[in-house]
Protein backbone atom coordinates (compact mmCIF):
# COMPACT_ATOMS: atom_id res chain seq x y z
CA UNK A 1 0.00 0.00 0.00
CA UNK A 2 1.06 3.21 -0.50
CA UNK A 3 0.75 6.02 2.08
CA UNK A 4 0.64 9.41 1.32
CA UNK A 5 0.86 12.71 3.62
CA UNK A 6 0.65 16.11 2.15
CA UNK A 7 2.68 17.77 5.01
CA UNK A 8 5.90 14.89 3.97
CA UNK A 9 4.51 14.48 0.55
CA UNK A 10 6.63 11.25 -0.73
CA UNK A 11 6.71 10.31 -4.46
CA UNK A 12 4.40 7.39 -4.36
CA UNK A 13 4.28 4.28 -6.52
CA UNK A 14 2.20 4.53 -9.67
CA UNK A 15 -0.97 2.19 -9.60
CA UNK A 16 -1.87 -0.45 -11.94
CA UNK A 17 -5.58 -0.36 -12.76
CA UNK A 18 -7.81 -2.43 -14.32
CA UNK A 19 -11.63 -2.35 -14.72
CA UNK A 20 -13.63 -5.40 -16.95
CA UNK A 21 -17.01 -5.89 -17.03
CA UNK A 22 -18.64 -8.80 -14.99
CA UNK A 23 -22.22 -10.52 -14.69
CA UNK A 24 -24.37 -9.60 -12.18
CA UNK A 25 -23.02 -9.74 -8.65
CA UNK A 26 -26.68 -9.78 -6.78
CA UNK A 27 -26.28 -7.60 -3.21
CA UNK A 28 -23.79 -5.59 -3.54
CA UNK A 29 -23.13 -5.25 -0.21
CA UNK A 30 -23.27 -8.98 0.59
CA UNK A 31 -19.78 -8.99 -1.71
CA UNK A 32 -18.33 -7.20 1.70
CA UNK A 33 -15.33 -8.65 3.64
CA UNK A 34 -15.30 -7.83 7.65
CA UNK A 35 -12.59 -5.77 7.72
CA UNK A 36 -12.78 -2.53 6.53
CA UNK A 37 -15.54 -2.78 4.34
CA UNK A 38 -15.60 0.70 1.92
CA UNK A 39 -19.58 1.34 0.21
CA UNK A 40 -21.18 4.14 -1.53
CA UNK A 41 -24.96 2.08 -2.63
CA UNK A 42 -28.30 3.75 -2.90
CA UNK A 43 -31.49 1.47 -4.88
CA UNK A 44 -29.11 -1.40 -5.03
CA UNK A 45 -26.85 0.43 -6.99
CA UNK A 46 -23.25 2.12 -6.55
CA UNK A 47 -19.95 1.05 -5.16
CA UNK A 48 -18.17 -1.76 -2.93
CA UNK A 49 -14.73 -2.21 -2.10
CA UNK A 50 -11.61 -3.34 -0.14
CA UNK A 51 -8.49 -3.25 0.76
CA UNK A 52 -5.97 -0.17 0.12
CA UNK A 53 -3.88 0.44 -2.68
CA UNK A 54 -3.00 3.83 -1.52
CA UNK A 55 -3.86 6.21 1.32
CA UNK A 56 -3.94 9.92 1.30
CA UNK A 57 -4.20 11.50 4.42
CA UNK A 58 -5.29 15.57 4.54
CA UNK A 59 -6.24 18.39 6.15
CA UNK A 60 -8.98 19.56 3.81
CA UNK A 61 -10.89 18.61 0.71
CA UNK A 62 -8.94 20.81 -1.55
CA UNK A 63 -5.52 19.57 -0.02
CA UNK A 64 -6.90 16.21 -1.37
CA UNK A 65 -7.93 16.97 -4.63
CA UNK A 66 -4.41 17.98 -5.17
CA UNK A 67 -3.03 14.94 -4.12
CA UNK A 68 -5.21 12.56 -5.82
CA UNK A 69 -4.93 14.32 -9.40
CA UNK A 70 -1.52 13.80 -8.20
CA UNK A 71 -1.87 10.05 -7.86
CA UNK A 72 -4.41 10.09 -11.01
CA UNK A 73 -1.35 11.10 -13.37
CA UNK A 74 0.91 8.47 -12.61
CA UNK A 75 -1.63 5.29 -12.78
CA UNK A 76 -1.67 2.58 -15.42
CA UNK A 77 -5.24 2.47 -16.37
CA UNK A 78 -6.94 -0.14 -18.44
CA UNK A 79 -10.36 0.72 -18.60
CA UNK A 80 -12.90 -1.94 -20.46
CA UNK A 81 -16.36 -0.26 -18.97
CA UNK A 82 -16.10 3.75 -19.51
CA UNK A 83 -18.42 4.31 -17.19
CA UNK A 84 -18.86 6.82 -14.08
CA UNK A 85 -16.99 4.79 -11.10
CA UNK A 86 -14.40 2.89 -13.57
CA UNK A 87 -10.60 2.76 -13.52
CA UNK A 88 -9.45 4.32 -10.85
CA UNK A 89 -11.69 5.38 -7.83
CA UNK A 90 -11.11 7.23 -4.37
CA UNK A 91 -13.25 7.41 -1.43
CA UNK A 92 -13.29 9.95 0.48
CA UNK A 93 -14.31 11.15 4.47
CA UNK A 94 -13.59 15.02 5.37
CA UNK A 95 -13.54 16.55 8.42
CA UNK A 96 -16.99 19.47 9.11
CA UNK A 97 -14.41 21.79 10.46
CA UNK A 98 -10.63 22.66 8.89
CA UNK A 99 -9.73 23.02 12.51
CA UNK A 100 -10.56 19.59 13.63
CA UNK A 101 -7.85 17.45 14.25
CA UNK A 102 -10.04 14.61 12.41
CA UNK A 103 -8.79 16.08 9.09
CA UNK A 104 -9.25 13.57 5.81
CA UNK A 105 -8.75 11.00 4.10
CA UNK A 106 -8.64 9.34 0.90
CA UNK A 107 -8.68 5.43 -0.12
CA UNK A 108 -7.57 4.34 -3.52
CA UNK A 109 -9.27 0.54 -2.40
CA UNK A 110 -7.60 -2.34 -3.90
CA UNK A 111 -10.81 -4.11 -5.36
CA UNK A 112 -13.95 -2.52 -6.25
CA UNK A 113 -17.11 -3.89 -7.67
CA UNK A 114 -19.94 -1.44 -9.26
CA UNK A 115 -22.83 -1.33 -10.91
CA UNK A 116 -25.05 1.23 -12.52
CA UNK A 117 -27.96 0.58 -14.50
CA UNK A 118 -27.70 -2.99 -14.98
CA UNK A 119 -23.98 -2.62 -15.87
CA UNK A 120 -21.73 -4.44 -13.48
CA UNK A 121 -17.66 -4.16 -13.11
CA UNK A 122 -14.69 -5.28 -11.14
CA UNK A 123 -11.49 -3.04 -10.52
CA UNK A 124 -8.29 -3.90 -9.10
CA UNK A 125 -5.96 -2.00 -8.44
CA UNK A 126 -2.30 -2.68 -7.76
CA UNK A 127 1.31 -1.57 -7.65
CA UNK A 128 4.41 -1.78 -9.84
CA UNK A 129 5.60 -3.92 -7.03
CA UNK A 130 2.65 -5.87 -6.68
CA UNK A 131 0.15 -8.52 -8.35
CA UNK A 132 -3.37 -7.31 -8.45
CA UNK A 133 -6.00 -8.42 -6.04
CA UNK A 134 -8.56 -10.74 -6.81
CA UNK A 135 -12.48 -10.95 -5.74
CA UNK A 136 -12.96 -12.40 -2.36
CA UNK A 137 -15.33 -15.48 -3.38
CA UNK A 138 -17.16 -16.13 -0.06
CA UNK A 139 -16.97 -13.91 3.00
CA UNK A 140 -17.48 -14.27 6.19
CA UNK A 141 -20.53 -14.61 7.74
CA UNK A 142 -22.50 -11.23 8.96
CA UNK A 143 -22.65 -10.96 12.53
CA UNK A 144 -25.58 -9.06 14.69
CA UNK A 145 -23.93 -6.71 17.05
CA UNK A 146 -26.08 -8.11 20.17
CA UNK A 147 -27.20 -6.13 22.90
CA UNK A 148 -27.10 -2.34 22.51
CA UNK A 149 -26.19 0.26 25.78
CA UNK A 150 -26.42 4.10 25.12
CA UNK A 151 -25.75 6.41 27.39
CA UNK A 152 -25.11 10.25 26.64
CA UNK A 153 -22.09 11.41 24.58
CA UNK A 154 -20.85 15.76 24.95
CA UNK A 155 -23.91 16.72 26.62
CA UNK A 156 -26.79 15.48 28.06
CA UNK A 157 -30.79 16.03 26.43
CA UNK A 158 -31.75 19.02 28.83
CA UNK A 159 -28.28 20.60 28.23
CA UNK A 160 -28.33 20.45 24.72
CA UNK A 161 -31.59 22.08 24.65
CA UNK A 162 -30.69 24.78 26.64
CA UNK A 163 -27.72 25.34 24.33
CA UNK A 164 -30.64 25.39 21.17
CA UNK A 165 -32.04 28.05 23.39
CA UNK A 166 -29.03 29.96 23.83
CA UNK A 167 -28.70 29.81 19.95
CA UNK A 168 -31.77 31.17 19.46
CA UNK A 169 -31.47 34.33 21.70
CA UNK A 170 -27.82 35.03 19.60
CA UNK A 171 -29.36 35.18 16.30
CA UNK A 172 -31.96 37.03 17.66
CA UNK A 173 -29.61 39.60 18.75
CA UNK A 174 -28.03 39.18 15.19
CA UNK A 175 -25.14 37.33 15.66
CA UNK A 176 -26.04 34.89 12.67
CA UNK A 177 -29.28 33.83 10.75
CA UNK A 178 -28.98 30.58 11.43
CA UNK A 179 -26.81 27.59 12.90
CA UNK A 180 -26.95 23.97 12.79
CA UNK A 181 -26.09 22.26 15.92
CA UNK A 182 -24.98 18.91 16.31
CA UNK A 183 -25.71 16.06 19.36
CA UNK A 184 -23.58 12.47 19.94
CA UNK A 185 -24.62 10.04 21.43
CA UNK A 186 -22.76 6.96 22.58
CA UNK A 187 -23.22 3.33 21.99
CA UNK A 188 -21.23 0.18 23.11
CA UNK A 189 -22.86 -3.30 21.37
CA UNK A 190 -22.12 -6.48 22.89
CA UNK A 191 -20.39 -7.86 20.09
CA UNK A 192 -17.43 -5.95 17.84
CA UNK A 193 -19.55 -4.47 15.12
CA UNK A 194 -19.32 -5.59 11.97
CA UNK A 195 -20.09 -2.99 9.76
CA UNK A 196 -21.59 -5.06 7.12
CA UNK A 197 -24.57 -5.72 9.49
CA UNK A 198 -25.26 -1.37 9.64
CA UNK A 199 -25.00 -1.20 6.06
CA UNK A 200 -27.56 -3.78 5.53
CA UNK A 201 -29.87 -2.70 7.98
CA UNK A 202 -29.75 0.89 6.24
CA UNK A 203 -29.64 0.08 2.90
CA UNK A 204 -33.03 -1.51 3.25
CA UNK A 205 -34.58 0.63 5.29
CA UNK A 206 -33.17 3.84 3.84
CA UNK A 207 -33.03 2.85 0.08
CA UNK A 208 -33.36 6.24 -1.27
CA UNK A 209 -30.15 7.66 0.72
CA UNK A 210 -26.58 6.94 -0.03
CA UNK A 211 -25.44 4.10 2.26
CA UNK A 212 -22.07 4.77 2.93
CA UNK A 213 -18.62 3.67 4.91
CA UNK A 214 -15.40 4.97 4.34
CA UNK A 215 -12.73 4.90 6.92
CA UNK A 216 -15.09 4.10 10.11
CA UNK A 217 -17.51 6.40 9.03
CA UNK A 218 -20.74 4.92 8.44
CA UNK A 219 -24.42 5.77 7.94
CA UNK A 220 -27.22 6.38 5.36
CA UNK A 221 -27.65 10.17 4.16
CA UNK A 222 -30.47 11.71 2.04
CA UNK A 223 -28.10 14.95 1.20
CA UNK A 224 -26.12 15.23 -1.65
CA UNK A 225 -23.63 17.66 -1.16
CA UNK A 226 -22.59 17.12 -4.93
CA UNK A 227 -22.58 15.17 -7.92
CA UNK A 228 -20.71 15.50 -11.03
CA UNK A 229 -21.50 13.15 -14.10
CA UNK A 230 -19.92 14.41 -17.84
CA UNK A 231 -20.64 18.05 -16.85
CA UNK A 232 -23.87 17.83 -14.64
CA UNK A 233 -23.84 18.81 -11.58
CA UNK A 234 -26.71 18.53 -8.98
CA UNK A 235 -27.27 19.09 -5.41
CA UNK A 236 -30.04 17.91 -3.41
CA UNK A 237 -30.58 20.62 -0.54
CA UNK A 238 -32.37 19.69 2.71
CA UNK A 239 -33.19 22.36 5.73
CA UNK A 240 -36.74 22.16 7.40
CA UNK A 241 -37.50 18.85 9.15
CA UNK A 242 -40.88 17.84 10.55
CA UNK A 243 -41.00 14.14 12.33
CA UNK A 244 -43.40 11.23 10.92
CA UNK A 245 -46.40 9.71 13.30
CA UNK A 246 -46.56 6.07 11.25
CA UNK A 247 -49.70 7.50 10.38
CA UNK A 248 -50.08 7.71 6.53
CA UNK A 249 -53.22 10.35 6.52
CA UNK A 250 -51.09 11.57 9.95
CA UNK A 251 -48.45 12.52 7.81
CA UNK A 252 -49.90 13.84 4.92
CA UNK A 253 -51.03 16.34 7.25
CA UNK A 254 -47.51 16.94 8.37
CA UNK A 255 -46.23 17.22 5.34
CA UNK A 256 -48.68 19.97 4.12
CA UNK A 257 -48.00 22.40 7.37
CA UNK A 258 -43.98 21.83 6.41
CA UNK A 259 -44.90 22.59 3.06
CA UNK A 260 -46.38 26.11 4.63
CA UNK A 261 -44.35 26.38 7.57
CA UNK A 262 -42.28 29.92 7.68
CA UNK A 263 -39.78 28.85 9.98
CA UNK A 264 -38.65 25.83 7.81
CA UNK A 265 -39.36 27.75 4.67
CA UNK A 266 -37.05 30.49 6.32
CA UNK A 267 -34.34 27.52 7.41
CA UNK A 268 -34.44 26.26 3.99
CA UNK A 269 -34.06 29.17 1.58
CA UNK A 270 -30.75 29.60 3.53
CA UNK A 271 -29.19 26.53 3.16
CA UNK A 272 -30.76 26.78 -0.81
CA UNK A 273 -28.70 30.33 -1.50
CA UNK A 274 -25.60 29.47 0.11
CA UNK A 275 -25.52 26.32 -1.95
CA UNK A 276 -26.61 28.35 -5.28
CA UNK A 277 -23.83 31.00 -4.81
CA UNK A 278 -21.15 28.27 -3.87
CA UNK A 279 -22.00 26.48 -7.63
CA UNK A 280 -22.41 29.75 -9.31
CA UNK A 281 -18.59 30.46 -10.04
CA UNK A 282 -18.12 27.02 -11.53
CA UNK A 283 -21.25 26.44 -13.17
CA UNK A 284 -22.33 28.01 -16.81
CA UNK A 285 -26.16 28.02 -15.80
CA UNK A 286 -28.10 26.88 -12.88
CA UNK A 287 -31.38 25.69 -12.28
CA UNK A 288 -32.56 26.82 -8.71
CA UNK A 289 -36.75 25.58 -8.32
CA UNK A 290 -38.80 28.16 -6.81
CA UNK A 291 -40.51 26.12 -4.17
CA UNK A 292 -39.30 22.79 -2.27
CA UNK A 293 -40.90 19.63 -2.58
CA UNK A 294 -41.27 17.53 0.69
CA UNK A 295 -39.06 14.34 1.15
CA UNK A 296 -40.24 11.21 2.92
CA UNK A 297 -38.60 9.35 4.74
CA UNK A 298 -39.19 6.28 7.36
CA UNK A 299 -38.94 8.60 10.11
CA UNK A 300 -39.16 11.85 8.70
CA UNK A 301 -40.28 15.00 6.47
CA UNK A 302 -37.78 17.26 4.81
CA UNK A 303 -38.10 20.35 2.53
CA UNK A 304 -35.90 19.46 -0.29
CA UNK A 305 -34.70 21.30 -3.50
CA UNK A 306 -32.76 19.75 -6.14
CA UNK A 307 -30.06 22.13 -7.69
CA UNK A 308 -28.53 22.05 -11.17
CA UNK A 309 -25.99 23.12 -13.45
CA UNK A 310 -23.85 22.62 -16.17
CA UNK A 311 -20.00 22.81 -15.30
CA UNK A 312 -17.77 25.44 -16.75
CA UNK A 313 -14.07 25.27 -17.53
CA UNK A 314 -13.63 26.07 -13.48
CA UNK A 315 -14.78 23.83 -11.99
CA UNK A 316 -12.38 21.25 -11.64
CA UNK A 317 -13.65 17.69 -10.13
CA UNK A 318 -16.60 17.07 -8.05
CA UNK A 319 -14.03 16.94 -5.16
CA UNK A 320 -13.09 20.26 -5.58
CA UNK A 321 -16.80 21.41 -5.97
CA UNK A 322 -17.54 19.02 -2.85
CA UNK A 323 -14.92 21.53 -1.29
CA UNK A 324 -15.95 25.03 -2.15
CA UNK A 325 -19.64 24.02 -1.07
CA UNK A 326 -18.87 22.73 2.53
CA UNK A 327 -19.77 23.89 4.58
CA UNK A 328 -23.09 25.05 3.49
CA UNK A 329 -25.80 26.40 5.40
CA UNK A 330 -27.97 23.11 5.90
CA UNK A 331 -24.91 22.09 7.81
CA UNK A 332 -23.11 24.97 9.45
CA UNK A 333 -26.05 27.97 9.05
CA UNK A 334 -25.19 31.39 8.05
CA UNK A 335 -23.15 33.53 7.34
CA UNK A 336 -20.72 31.12 7.54
CA UNK A 337 -18.05 32.17 9.90
CA UNK A 338 -20.50 33.56 12.02
CA UNK A 339 -22.72 30.14 12.82
CA UNK A 340 -18.98 28.48 12.86
CA UNK A 341 -18.15 30.62 16.15
CA UNK A 342 -21.26 29.99 17.37
CA UNK A 343 -20.97 26.30 16.98
CA UNK A 344 -17.76 25.81 18.42
CA UNK A 345 -18.80 27.64 21.77
CA UNK A 346 -22.16 26.01 22.00
CA UNK A 347 -21.80 22.08 21.10
CA UNK A 348 -18.56 21.22 23.19
CA UNK A 349 -17.45 18.90 20.81
CA UNK A 350 -15.25 18.10 17.62
CA UNK A 351 -17.84 16.76 15.21
CA UNK A 352 -14.98 14.69 13.50
CA UNK A 353 -16.55 13.93 10.23
CA UNK A 354 -20.02 14.00 11.13
CA UNK A 355 -21.27 16.67 8.76
CA UNK A 356 -18.29 16.45 6.84
CA UNK A 357 -18.11 15.70 2.98
CA UNK A 358 -18.67 11.70 2.21
CA UNK A 359 -18.37 10.30 -1.11
CA UNK A 360 -16.45 9.07 -3.81
CA UNK A 361 -14.49 10.54 -6.99
CA UNK A 362 -13.10 9.29 -10.22
CA UNK A 363 -10.17 9.85 -12.45
CA UNK A 364 -12.02 12.04 -14.65
CA UNK A 365 -13.03 14.25 -11.83
CA UNK A 366 -16.50 12.72 -11.92
CA UNK A 367 -18.08 11.15 -8.25
CA UNK A 368 -20.78 12.06 -6.01
CA UNK A 369 -20.25 13.65 -3.02
CA UNK A 370 -22.50 13.29 0.38
CA UNK A 371 -22.90 15.28 4.03
CA UNK A 372 -21.92 12.90 6.37
CA UNK A 373 -25.41 12.90 8.49
CA UNK A 374 -27.60 10.60 10.35
CA UNK A 375 -24.08 8.80 10.17
CA UNK A 376 -21.75 7.02 12.97
CA UNK A 377 -18.15 6.64 13.95
CA UNK A 378 -16.33 3.20 14.89
CA UNK A 379 -13.85 4.02 17.08
CA UNK A 380 -10.69 2.21 16.17
CA UNK A 381 -9.25 1.01 19.13
CA UNK A 382 -12.48 -0.64 20.34
CA UNK A 383 -15.09 -1.63 17.92
CA UNK A 384 -17.70 -2.49 20.77
CA UNK A 385 -17.63 1.71 20.84
CA UNK A 386 -19.61 3.63 18.30
CA UNK A 387 -20.30 7.33 18.41
CA UNK A 388 -23.31 8.36 17.03
CA UNK A 389 -25.00 11.62 15.82
CA UNK A 390 -27.56 13.89 14.51
CA UNK A 391 -28.12 17.50 14.09
CA UNK A 392 -31.04 20.24 13.85
CA UNK A 393 -31.14 23.91 11.95
CA UNK A 394 -31.76 26.38 14.16
CA UNK A 395 -33.29 29.90 13.67
CA UNK A 396 -34.90 32.94 15.32
CA UNK A 397 -38.24 30.82 15.48
CA UNK A 398 -36.73 27.83 16.57
CA UNK A 399 -38.02 25.81 19.91
CA UNK A 400 -35.94 24.07 22.07
CA UNK A 401 -38.40 21.56 22.91
CA UNK A 402 -39.19 20.76 18.93
CA UNK A 403 -35.21 20.39 17.75
CA UNK A 404 -34.65 18.01 20.95
CA UNK A 405 -37.58 15.76 19.67
CA UNK A 406 -36.72 16.41 16.01
CA UNK A 407 -32.95 15.38 16.98
CA UNK A 408 -33.86 12.05 18.84
CA UNK A 409 -35.86 11.15 15.18
CA UNK A 410 -32.82 11.85 12.93
CA UNK A 411 -31.11 9.60 16.05
CA UNK A 412 -33.66 6.55 14.63
CA UNK A 413 -31.70 5.36 11.17
CA UNK A 414 -28.03 4.33 13.16
CA UNK A 415 -30.21 3.31 16.54
CA UNK A 416 -31.83 1.23 13.96
CA UNK A 417 -28.71 -0.14 11.64
CA UNK A 418 -27.32 -1.47 15.12
CA UNK A 419 -30.71 -3.23 16.40
CA UNK A 420 -30.32 -7.32 16.79
CA UNK A 421 -33.65 -7.63 15.34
Amino acid sequence: MSTISTHDAPTPLALVVRTVAIDDPGDLLRLLPSTSPTAWVRRGDGLVAWGEAARVEVGTATDAQTAWEALVERAVVRDEVGLPGTGPVAFGSFAFDDASPAGGVLVVPSVLVGRRDGQAWLTTVGTGLSAPPTLVADPEPVRAPGAVRYRTGALDPQTWAARVAEAVAAIRAGAAEKIVLARDVLARTAEPLDVRWALGRLAERYDSCWTFSVDGLIGATPELLVRLERGLVTSRVLAGTVQRTGDDDADLARAAILAHSSKDLEEHEYAVRSVAQALAPFCSSTNVPDVPFVLSLPNVLHLASDITGVASAEAGGSLGLAAALHPSAAVCGTPTTDALTLIRRLEQMDRGRYAGPVGWTGASGDGEWGIALRSAHVDPSDPHEVRLFAGCGVVAASDPTAELTESEAKLDPMRYALTDS
